[in-house]
């Protein structure tokens, strides 16, 4: 079961390797929370000894911007850092590192810090406020009094398609804070590769079809599957029944490997749609772990990592699957086996973010409750620039430069019953070195969340066709529970305006309103 009660660690050992054995990098909101509190104790202490931020700094040996910082929660210090900075401040590391804050004023300040960087104030597209001593006690307490009705209200406005988002933004945090690696899924996996008597690579389909007699199922081809289903499991007779039409985009030992991972996982019927995701997300994950066992999987990465030729496709024609399952996979393995941050999407023809993970500070769009499904990812992110690529066999690689840093991705396109689809994987510019692709001189710029970037059609098009278009969505009706709230949820409006007005009569006359 997914759960995100592991131990921790301090937060302090950020950036550290997370290689196998090694101690784990605290992550996600957390992390960036605890960073603010040790930031404020660093400071609180420095001015209470009379110290300058450049005393401070000289007596780190590190650039006064550096422990600047450090200070404003912008940064994490690593564990020798922290105990150089405990010494400079006649302190020690576990006086540093205390949960509270330092004091009443500190609290207060970290809480307006938090609630800036969280979804509403990103949501709202409110200008950063800098917290200083010139705001009073009353004035963050006002701020803050704000902040949490508004959420309040979000709350309360909340009806099926927010349950769901809301359900969505809390695991993919849990996915986030263990890095997208559960060790008890990998074992569960493991235990079951040495029943079968795997030895290492490859997992063929007769394979999988001795997991499932070991498990007590048998198979069954039939043609009348119900459409809505891939596969449908008899409990009470030990039956998986699977269609006879192999589909040519989807590998034939999946549909088998997750009908009996919900056994293996003990499943049962949800109980709301966060237990219904939890238990998609636990099914998916195990499912890529037998179809590509950590140990073997882990060899040829860090052997790629060597050799700086990373790749999805080597990665997919290596355990025969799917890029997507590839991509998902690597995601698992990526930071707890190799050290690599990443991120990961599968995005709609449309633009519509489907899923996405990430743990390596790239900021995908997200509604006022955190949400990042259904949103719209922006028009110069490379799982949007994919779909005006004519050469569909090739990877495609390109940088970005965003707000948040410069990101490398790479990404194919692959059809669906609904569409087309994206699925992307990158990383920060610093971790591009161990990829192939890296070459690429493809690059755009992103200024998202920005409207001007690519949100807002420009003024002349809204000023012709705001009030005259009514499109109608394509995207897919399985995807409308995860979709943000608007006018036209899932439609591009620039695009409508777009092509209303290459498709608009010359003549007058044939207005609407001149013909009734």
């Amino acid at each position: 079961m997914i759960t995100d009660d592991r131990p921790r660690t301090s937060p302090t050992v950020s950036g550290s390797s997370t290689t196998s054995g090694s101690t784990e990098p605290a992550s996600s909101e957390s992390a960036h929370n605890d960073a603010l509190t040790l930031g404020r104790r660093i400071r609180e202490l420095r001015s209470a000894r009379g110290m300058t931020l450049e005393e401070l700094a000289t007596a780190v040996d590190r650039a006064p911007s550096q422990v600047s910082m450090i200070e404003n929660g912008k940064r994490e210090p690593r564990l020798d850092m922290l105990r150089s900075l405990a010494a400079a401040l006649d302190t020690t590391v576990d006086e540093l590192v205390k949960a509270e804050a330092p004091s009443p004023r500190a609290a207060l300040e970290i809480a307006v810090e938090r609630a800036q960087r969280g979804p509403v104030f990103e949501a709202l597209r409110l200008p950063k406020l800098r917290v200083n001593k010139g705001l009073s006690d009353e004035n963050l307490q006002t701020i803050l009094a704000l902040h949490g009705e508004i959420e309040r209200l979000h709350r309360e406005r909340a009806a099926t398609p927010e349950e769901a988002r809301r359900a969505n933004a809390e695991l993919r945090a849990t996915m986030r804070a263990r890095d997208n690696y559960f060790p008890e899924l990998e074992a569960e996996a493991q235990k079951l590769l040495t029943a079968v008597g795997h030895s290492g690579g490859p997992v063929s389909q007769q394979v999988v079809a001795d997991m499932a007699t070991h498990l007590g199922y048998s198979l069954h081809y039939v043609g009348d599957l119900p459409h809505s289903t891939r596969s449908v499991t008899d409990k009470r007779y030990g039956r998986i029944y699977l269609p006879m039409e192999r589909s040519e985009s989807r590998d034939s030992r999946s549909p088998i490997v997750q009908a009996f991972a919900s056994h293996l996982c003990g499943h049962e019927e949800p109980r709301s749609y966060a237990d219904f995701l939890r238990q998609r997300i636990e099914t998916n994950y195990l499912t890529a772990a037998i179809l590509l066992p950590e140990k073997d999987t882990v060899k040829l990465l860090t052997e790629a990592k060597n050799l700086r030729r990373i790749s999805m496709e080597d990665l997919r024609d290596a355990f025969s699957v799917s890029y997507e399952t590839a991509a998902h996979r690597f995601t698992n393995l990526a930071t707890a086996r190799l050290g690599i941050p990443v991120h990961f999407m599968k995005v709609h023809e449309s633009g519509t973010i489907i899923k996405a993970y990430e743990n390596d500070s790239v900021r995908f769009p997200s509604d006022a409750l955190g949400a990042v499904e259904g949103t719209t990812v922006c028009r110069s992110w490379t799982a949007r620039t994919v779909f005006d690529v004519e050469d569909r066999f090739s990877p495609w690689y390109q940088y970005t430069d965003t707000p948040s840093g410069t990101f490398w991705c790479t990404s194919r396109v692959e059809k669906a019953r609904e569409g087309e689809y994206s699925v992307s994987v990158g990383v920060p510019f610093a971790h591009v070195k161990w990829f192939r692709g890296r070459e690429t001189i493809n690059r755009a710029v992103s200024t998202c969340p920005d409207e001007l970037c690519c949100k807002r059609a420009p003024d002349d098009l809204t000023d012709r066709w705001a009030s005259h278009s009514w499109p109608s969505a394509r995207t897919p009706t399985s995807l409308l529970a995860a979709l943000p709230t608007g006018t036209f949820p899932g439609v591009d409006q620039t695009e409508v305006y777009q092509f209303l007005e290459c498709h608009a009569p010359t003549d007058p006359s044939n207005r609407r309103s001149d013909r009734t």
